[in-house]
């Protein structure tokens, strides 16, 4: 069995460390600009899956939801700054349902 070396262990950084380092602590106007950068691209990742999966095109959605092709692009790489309304046409569109809570 392999034996770990816990000098090179010691070096490790957590996660949470190298987003503090890359983007400022939580809380920090940098950070919070990378979360939503990195929400933006996580939901743009859950639509084209979804839009794939039922074989329609970025420009057959674009259609049904009566936008440009280009923006459901940006939709999809994360970097178009969404309404909500369009994102609930897109989701819509896509067949996919939401459900809000109040906490």
């Amino acid at each position: 069995m392999r034996r770990l070396d816990e000098a090179k262990l010691a070096r490790l950084h957590t996660a949470g460390e190298l987003l503090d380092a890359q983007y400022g602590a939580p809380g920090t106007e940098s950070r919070r600009a990378f979360e939503d950068e990195a929400k933006a691209y996580y939901y743009g990742v859950i639509l084209r899956d979804r839009r794939k999966q039922l074989k329609m095109t970025q420009q057959q959605l674009a259609e049904k939801v009566g936008t440009q092709r280009s923006y459901i692009a940006r939709v999809e790489g994360g970097k178009a700054d969404i309404q909500m309304s369009s994102f609930m046409r897109i989701l819509s569109a896509l067949d996919i349902g939401i459900e809000l809570r109040m906490n």
